[in-house]
């Protein structure tokens, strides 16, 4: 039940974040910066910390933990590539736009949200460090989705309150996601191959999406900084939960 609590806190950052994207769009950098550092902590010093226990714990080959990891990473890069990167640059072309477009966006961030709760329910069945650690990194990666979301619905043309919308609807997934994980429980050799891949996907999310983004037209010793206290923050708790 901690999952479903700490999920709940998804909805509130997924949606705050949709409304930031509509008033202070160019004050997006900074919060970008920190939530890069906050989730290639959350794989450094928690999730990956917590495959290494499991493996010594149960004797298992790490070769598939690591798969599993480069398999995540992988799959998030050829759906971002191939379904939401040719979305995000579409400010650039003024003729080009179909509403279609944002909504089918939309609806793959709700899922990719969705996935995000799951993760925070399986995380908990590893354990609460790790539980609290990955909600952690789900509820700051959840602004930048609930910006996102608003964002290529807007991009593409789609009214502010359709927009709206399909930001309560990526709200809501993360919620539903954690309760899923209520109804079922993963065998050890499995959580740690879930493990493994979420964290694939936190890495790459953080490190080569959010960052390069973040720092695309800002970068600054001021903004390495504050990906560097994302870090130090992960650090912190990940040391007192």
């Amino acid at each position: 039940m901690e999952a479903v609590i700490f999920s709940i806190a998804t909805f509130f950052s997924t949606f705050f974040g949709g409304l930031f994207s509509i008033k202070f769009k160019d004050k997006l950098h900074a919060i970008m910066c920190f939530t890069a550092g906050v989730l290639v902590g959350v794989f450094s010093f928690d999730i990956m910390p917590e495959i290494i226990n499991e493996v010594k714990e149960h004797n298992f080959d790490p070769t598939g933990a690591m798969i599993a990891f480069v398999a995540g990473y992988m799959i998030f890069h050829v759906l971002e590539k191939s379904i939401l990167i040719h979305h995000a640059h579409e400010e650039h072309y003024a003729i080009h736009t179909h509403p279609q477009v944002g909504i089918l966006s939309a609806l793959a961030l709700a899922g990719h949200s969705f996935m995000d709760g799951v993760g925070i329910g399986l995380g908990f069945q590893a354990s609460r460090s790790v539980g609290i650690l990955v909600a952690i990194a789900v509820i700051s990666h959840d602004f930048t989705d609930g910006m996102n979301t608003v964002t290529l619905m807007l991009v593409n043309k789609n009214s502010p309150g359709r927009a709206k919308w399909f930001l309560l609807l990526d709200a809501l997934t993360p919620i539903l996601g954690a309760a899923s994980t209520l109804l079922f429980t993963l065998p050890p050799y499995y959580l740690v191959l879930y493990l493994g891949f979420f964290g694939g996907f936190l890495m790459y999310i953080g490190a080569s999406d959010i960052l390069p983004q973040a720092h695309s037209k800002h970068s600054s010793l001021k903004m390495i900084g504050l990906t560097a206290a994302g870090l130090l923050f992960v650090f912190l708790v990940s040391r007192f939960v």
